[in-house]
């Protein structure tokens, strides 16, 4: 019986940990796309996406990509790396998450 117990306590924390990195995605996107979106000196796509990438928690692995939505925009993507509680065994691809800021106006 304790095997099939710790097997279901591990695939809880395996969901779990689906859920934290899709939330992670999801904050990276937001922070990377916001600070597009500033004014320059502050903003701009490169500013953008090491933002995104410091917005995630140290021990996960972000990738974040920015572009020009339009003329009025910055839409962001980030897809974190799923880690696995058994090493070797690695049943869930990155998970993805993106957001898209308007540009701040600058105009009084």
């Amino acid at each position: 019986m304790l095997p099939l117990v710790l097997l279901i306590a591990l695939a809880g924390i395996q969901l779990g940990l689906v859920a934290y990195c899709g939330e992670q995605a999801g904050t990276a996107a937001r922070t990377a796309a916001r600070t597009a979106a500033l004014p320059a000196p502050d903003g701009g796509i490169a500013r953008g996406r090491t933002a995104g990438e410091n917005a995630v928690s140290d021990w996960l692995t972000a990738h974040v990509t920015v572009r020009s939505a339009s003329a009025d925009g910055y839409r962001a993507q980030a897809s974190v790396d799923v880690p696995s509680v058994l090493p070797g065994v690695h049943l869930f691809g990155p998970v993805s998450r993106s957001a898209t800021m308007p540009r701040e106006d600058t105009t009084p």
